[in-house]
Formats: C-alpha cells, structure tokens, sequence
C-alpha cells in the first residue's frame, strides 16, 4: 500500500516512476467525465473510481483483492490536491487498506510537483522535484494501539512531514 502527499496531477506518474512495478490507484469518480483522453488514460493504466459521496465498498473491495493477491494500490491520504502541506487532515483509508490486508504503508514524499503543476497551473513548468520513499509503516506494530488505523495515519503524516523538511 503507497500513500503520498497529493499537490499535482502529475503526482500519479512521479509515485509511480517513484515505486518501479505496476500500481492501480483509487481515484475519486469526481475526475471522470470531464475529458474522454483522461477517462480511458485512467482507466487503462488501472484506476479504481473510488465515491466520495457513500461508503466505497465496491473500490474497497477491488483494492483489497489487489493487495490481497501481492499487487499495490496507491491513494492520496489528503483526498484532495492541495496548496500546501498540512491544509488537509489526512483520512484513514491508505492506513486501513494496509492494516486491513495485512501490508506494509508505504509513505511517499513527493515536493516540487505544486510548482510543476500545482492547483490553477494552466501547464507544465520545468523545476526540479524530489521523492522520497519512506521506511514502510508495519500494521503489526500498530496492534496494541487503541486506534491501530488512527496511530498508521498519524504515523504516515509525521514521516511525510520530516521527509518534505528534508
């Protein structure tokens, strides 16, 4: 399970390139119907449409059969593109895949990518980005945790946190 900090739209493809094998992510179904390029570019590298309005049974079940079966599914903690760090509180679904489906949390750390092509960018700037992949968060370690899911998400935005002062 990859869970990263979420400024761009190019934030899919630099996590990707970032993990080196195949990934599906959960995309909020907010982003379909816009643009038929972008609907059948989404859909064919792998996204899940995931409902921001109901609970998401269907991409929950999807992204779990996925990990369940050794794949990784990537998510955006934040929900959302954001400004800057720390505007949004992280939600609990990257950390309750993982403890779910008894897989490491991977933390991603992606900076750069707001000047790139952050929220209100009309195109694509050349600047410099940096990623950096963060020691996995173990669910087992979390066990005796009141919240185990709670104390993973904490985890998570304190090692994006540091990463990002880096």
């Amino acid at each position: 399970m990859v869970a990263a900090n979420h400024f761009s739209h190019l934030d899919p493809v630099i996590v990707g390139g970032a993990v080196r094998r195949p990934m599906r992510y959960l995309a909020v179904d907010e982003l379909y119907g816009n643009s038929r390029i972008f609907d059948g570019f989404t859909r064919w590298v792998g996204a899940i449409p995931l409902t921001r309005t109901k609970v998401p049974l269907g991409a929950l079940k999807v992204a779990l059969s996925e990990l369940g079966t050794g794949g990784t599914i990537g998510l955006f903690p934040e929900g959302v593109r954001v400004w800057a760090w720390g505007e949004q509180s992280p939600k609990r679904g990257a950390a309750w895949l993982a403890h779910r489906a008894g897989v490491p949390l991977v933390p991603i750390a992606v900076s750069g990518t707001d000047l790139a092509m952050g929220r209100g960018a009309r195109g694509i700037s050349r600047v410099a980005l940096h990623v950096e992949v963060c020691e996995p968060i173990l669910p087992q370690a979390f066990d005796n945790q009141l919240d185990p899911v709670g104390a993973m998400t904490d985890e998570w935005a304190s090692r994006i946190d540091r990463a990002l002062v880096r």
